[in-house]
């Protein structure tokens, strides 16, 4: 900027310094000019100059597409009528930060199960867990931040069991906010990105009503990574979510076992968050990052260095040092940059995408943080040299947008995906749409359904297709449905004595959905009419005796299955 009156002599000392003018803004006494770097301070000296600044850089608003959103055929949107709309998901969850702008928040309401004071709102999620998992179903398409799988025209009916740590809850409390998700909230579809690791009949029994109600139960595998079963993912009556990477590779966290159904994004997943926890300037324009945990919660300016992969100490007195991902660990890497004087550490990824990560057991006296391959690489190619600031110190109850890992990530996705195939015609079952989803999705890993990825990677454009032929052609307008014409499916059929000394035994088996139980043993049938998958008949017989008998089952349609004959040694 130049002095009132002082135009014509600034322009020709501009002009003697060997600078381009721009853009001339009279109206401000300002001109926008590039200038050799050995003449800022000579102009700046200028006694008709005001003022001398850096012309920042300024982007377009950016939104961007996590994988995920795109790997399960979510977007572009998969057509076929399919948008959400009419779908509620009710998810069990933290709570969700309503006001998040990425959030449809009027599409959004809850209750509370958990806390007092202002830890027992729905609407308060200090944890960010629920918040995430919102922002995966339906984070709006907009110009900024993230987009979800039904972007912004989802119903979201949130009940809170978990505060601000996070603590468990009991399987009565989960069972509860189900139920209150279904009567209260209108909800055909239950997302529960949580487990445990012990069975309760009476939490199967009531989420097997439930399912036989009409309403859709979805649940995350688990992160236990072994071949344990989770619940409420084990029951019968839930879609168990494993978890897959952005290579689709099955998570090495995810739990394997025969109950896992489908697979679904959930390493590396970007979604709505709660809070900022650090934030990367570079040359005036700003990078989405996260806070490694571990790393000291501060600030540090200095100029963009690269340290390669940062498996050397190197010479970074003042610097803030871009290294990649890759051969160390991100504790030995930040330690390395801190060693060698950098102020601040900033990783980029080496596969495509961003990532969370831990310098645990370790911590830094600087700020380390993570960022996405694309901005590492745009960084190396025309970032480094100029002046970076890093900021790892947390801000809570403000919007922002981070990565987590878990099956709690993946199974959203997958809950988002039913509401999409659902809304694509309303008069389908909640069977025919879980049997819609199962047979399109893509298969993984070893031919057909196994333990890692279920029966494979969702798929909304897929089975919005394959529930159009389940269902005959007919749309969401009207018309009828085809009957469930599909017996339970018996496995697992059993018999052990249970008290050898007055000859009484059991006789047990699963089956693929809530239905009867009956065996036909001796001439006589026992039965009960309760709709269960794990069934269990008694009997007393005669010690030492041979007995041959048949288990039957049938679903709330009135399709029957028996298997047989059996043979208990008593």
């Amino acid at each position: 900027q130049y002095a009132p009156g002082a135009k014509g002599n600034v322009v020709a000392a501009l002009a003697k310094a060997g600078g381009q003018i721009h853009y001339e803004f009279d109206n401000i006494n300002a001109v926008a000019v590039s200038l050799p770097e050995q003449a800022v301070a000579g102009i700046s000296h200028n006694p008709g100059v005001a003022l001398v600044e850096e012309d920042p850089v300024r982007v377009m608003s950016s939104q961007t597409i996590p994988y995920g959103v795109e790997m399960v055929q979510a977007y572009p949107a998969p057509g076929g009528g399919a948008t959400g709309v009419g779908i509620t998901i009710g998810v069990i969850d933290s709570g969700v930060f309503v006001t998040h702008p990425d959030l449809p928040g009027s599409k959004i309401s809850g209750y509370p199960l958990y806390g007092a004071g202002d830890e027992r709102n729905w609407n308060r999620d200090r944890l960010s867990h629920g918040t995430h998992v919102v922002g995966t179903i339906c984070a709006v398409d907009n110009t900024e931040g993230v987009i979800g799988v039904t972007p912004g025209v989802g119903h979201i009916y949130m009940v809170k069991v978990f505060g601000d740590t996070g603590n468990w809850i009991y399987s009565s409390t989960l069972l509860a906010a189900v139920q209150y998700a279904v009567t209260n909230g209108g909800a055909k579809i239950i997302s529960m990105s949580l487990g445990g690791t012990t069975k309760s009949r009476t939490e199967e029994n009531g989420l097997n009503s439930i399912y036989n109600s009409g309403v859709l139960l979805v649940a995350a595998a688990g992160n236990a990574g072994n071949t344990t079963t989770s619940y409420p993912a084990g029951y019968s009556s839930v879609i168990s979510v494993a978890a897959i990477d952005s290579n689709k590779v099955v998570a090495s966290f995810s739990q394997r076992n025969s109950t896992v159904e489908l697979s679904a994004p959930g390493v590396g997943v970007l979604s709505t968050v709660s809070y900022q926890n650090a934030s990367l300037t570079v040359g005036g324009s700003s990078y989405l990052a996260g806070a490694m945990d571990g790393a000291a919660q501060t600030t540090a300016s200095g100029a963009l260095v690269d340290g390669g992969l940062g498996d050397s100490v190197g010479s970074w007195g003042g610097k803030v040092v871009l290294v990649q991902r890759g051969n160390i660990s991100f504790a030995q890497k930040v330690a390395n940059v801190q060693a060698g004087g950098g102020v601040a550490a900033i990783i980029y990824n080496n596969v495509d995408g961003g990532f969370s990560g831990t310098l645990a057991p370790s911590t830094s006296a600087i700020p380390a943080i993570s960022i996405t391959q694309a901005d590492g690489l745009a960084l190396e190619a025309s970032g480094l040299g100029q002046t970076a600031s890093v900021s790892t110190v947390p801000h809570i109850d403000t919007p922002g947008y981070d990565y987590f890992d878990g099956t709690s990530m993946a199974t959203p996705h997958v809950s988002a995906v039913a509401a999409l195939v659902w809304s694509s015609n309303g008069t389908a079952t909640n069977k025919q749409v879980r049997q819609a989803l199962d047979d399109s999705a893509k298969d993984l890993g070893t031919a057909g359904r196994d333990n890692s990825y279920g029966y494979g990677l969702v798929q909304a454009a897929a089975a919005i297709t394959k529930l159009a032929a389940i269902m005959g052609g007919s749309s969401g307008g009207g018309g009828g449905t085809n009957p469930d014409t599909t017996p339970p499916k018996i496995s697992n059929v059993t018999s052990k004595i249970t008290n050898s000394k007055n000859g009484s035994f059991q006789i047990t088996w699963d089956t693929d959905e809530p239905a009867t139980s009956s065996v036909t043993i001796g001439g006589t049938t026992a039965s009960s009419n309760t709709l269960v998958t794990s069934h269990v008949m008694s009997f007393k017989g005669a010690k030492g005796a041979t007995y041959t008998y048949y288990v039957s089952s049938s679903d709330a349609s009135g399709n029957t299955a028996t298997a047989g004959p059996f043979t208990h040694q008593n």
